[in-house]
């Protein structure tokens, strides 16, 4: 039987947790160079600033600064105010959890066309997280000579309520995403609430498993140590899949109509006005209409396809950094509202 408080024990996890610690900022730094370009984008203009890039940066940036202040608590040979510098650290670090699930809220909103209901029910539930987050200083840590800094001790309580209250907060923007994009949806799924479904669920998987890691030993409370040594990752895995969620859809640009056929599907056609027109779309096609396609043959049969084309980037235009170009009302595949040409109402035979 190991006891986790011995200080042979002790010794032995300050020894992992450093390690670990340093293989996960080298996880998200690697994460954050690599991503970069999208910094760039806005510093060089050719992405528009929206209020949802600030949550992005502010979660980036503040997960960058915890990870450096932890190398710094951990590496450092010269004595420094431990306890200032873990306060710190918890702050920022929690913050970035709460930031990330942020990030997933703002894209739930815009999927509901900023519902009044819905907006006032996150920000409830996003205000009953932060309240959980700013609770004060969780983690006691202090200068040991020849170690260096070293965690002694933990709010448990708190810490396993705030993580308990995350997985939950997760669960409920999957909730709302889902019945947005599975039940609220007529006819064809569009490539856009693919790639928000797809998103928005493996954030759940990977944030939900990471934060369950990180409740379940605080709730074992082997030592100080091992209470906290899964906080980390968990902000790391949740900020990293949240950023990436956000850049995937603030880069998804649609580069031409996007057409329902009959059977529910749909596809993209080439951006006629880039694309030399072919597949015979007028540049000023509207986001609703009608192909015609029409046989040579005196015998032939006349053959007509209805079609319709969607616009769901509207819903998520806080996103469009592209500019506003491609902004038109979302069309309702089965409103049919369509004109349907007089040629067609009796083909001939």
């Amino acid at each position: 039987m190991v006891d986790w408080k011995s200080p042979e024990e002790l010794e032995l996890d300050s020894t992992v947790f450093v390690k670990f610690i340093h293989a996960c900022a080298g996880l998200y730094f690697w994460e954050f160079v690599t991503s970069l370009d999208f910094e760039w984008d806005f510093i060089t203009r050719k992405k528009r600033f929206h209020y949802p890039a600030f949550f992005y940066f502010l979660n980036r940036y503040s997960l960058l600064f915890t990870m450096i202040g932890l190398l710094i608590a951990l590496d450092t040979t010269v004595e420094v105010n431990c306890q200032a510098l873990y306060t710190f650290n918890q702050i920022t670090g929690q913050a970035a959890s709460g930031l990330a699930s942020i990030n997933l809220s703002i894209r739930t909103m815009a999927l509901w066309s900023h519902n009044k209901y819905i907006v006032i029910a996150i920000v409830i539930v996003i205000l009953g997280h932060w309240s959980l987050i700013l609770q004060g200083v969780l983690v006691k840590a202090s200068w040991v000579a020849g170690s260096g800094c070293q965690v002694v001790g933990a709010s448990n309580t708190i810490l396993a309520a705030t993580f308990i209250y995350s997985m939950c907060f997760d669960l409920f923007i999957l909730v709302l995403s889902m019945y947005k994009l599975v039940l609220g949806v007529r006819g064809g799924r569009s490539q856009l609430m693919t790639l928000l479904f797809k998103d928005g669920l493996v954030y759940f998987i990977i944030a939900f498993l990471s934060n369950l890691l990180a409740t379940v030993f605080i709730m074992l409370n082997l030592n100080a140590i091992m209470s906290v040594i899964f906080n980390v990752p968990a902000a790391i895995f949740s900020t990293i899949v949240a950023c990436r969620a956000v850049r995937r859809l603030t880069n998804f640009s649609q580069k031409g109509p996007e057409i329902f056929s009959s059977t529910g599907h749909s596809f993209r056609v080439a951006n006629p006005a880039t694309s030399g027109n072919t597949v015979g779309l007028s540049p000023t096609i509207a986001h609703r209409g009608t192909i015609k396609h029409k046989s040579d043959l005196s015998d032939g049969v006349h053959v007509q396809m209805q079609t319709f084309t969607v616009a769901d980037e509207d819903r998520m235009s806080d996103y469009n950094s592209e500019g506003d170009t491609q902004k038109t009302r979302i069309a309702d595949p089965e409103m049919g509202d369509a004109e349907i040409s007089a040629e067609f109402k009796r083909p001939p035979y």
